[in-house]
């Protein structure tokens, strides 16, 4: 059986188990806060040297940590993952976006206004205003599809859905951007969250 160590206040940890979940995989969740620094531990740092979550161990033991990694382990082999070649690399590539200009300005947000209770007009305004530019680029990008690669669910669209369904928490707002909207809606439905 696989084990997931997260902590359900991260979107990061939140998308494997919604995969997990998607797919009928079985795991058991171990619920480990990063707040309380569960993850930085002798005997987590052991599995995952860099003190993060999500950690997926794999039946036989061997850990594989990274979100999108964890996403593209568990999903081999699904509709998840586009069979062509072109859709394939589109939905990496959005996936690459999704952690180097998207979660760190809209998931640091939520963050610190949710979690460190700071007001949304202390924030640095780099964050806010590279966040503001991650949800006009996702309303762009599904002006001619219902979702990222395509007519399909993939995963782009699980890695990209997890932070931007909670990005009012950070102060963002989604009301200019019908298309995320009805985007978040439609994936929310197919993964049977909400």
């Amino acid at each position: 059986m696989l084990t997931i160590y997260g902590d359900s206040i991260s979107g990061n940890c939140l998308k494997v188990k919604w995969i997990s979940d998607h797919l009928g995989l079985a795991y058991r969740w171990i619920e480990t806060g990063v707040l309380t620094g569960e993850t930085r531990t002798p005997a987590f740092l052991a599995m995952n040297p860099a003190g993060q979550v999500p950690l997926l161990l794999l039946a036989d033991g061997r850990p594989l940590a990274q979100s999108n990694a964890i996403l593209l382990h568990l999903a081999e082999g699904s509709p998840l993952i586009p069979a062509d070649a072109y859709e394939r690399a589109r939905m990496l590539e959005w996936m690459f976006w999704e952690q180097y200009s998207h979660e760190p300005y809209i998931a640091v947000a939520r963050f610190q206004v949710r979690y460190l209770e700071k007001p949304v007009e202390s924030l640095e305004p780099r964050i806010v205003e590279r966040g503001v530019q991650a949800l006009q680029r996702l309303e762009a990008g599904l002006a001619d599809s219902p979702f990222l690669v395509g007519q399909a669910l993939s995963l782009a669209d699980v890695a990209l859905v997890a932070y931007t369904r909670v990005a009012g928490e950070g102060g963002f707002d989604l009301a200019p951007l019908p298309r995320v909207r009805a985007w978040i809606a439609r994936v929310e439905a197919a993964l049977g969250i909400g």
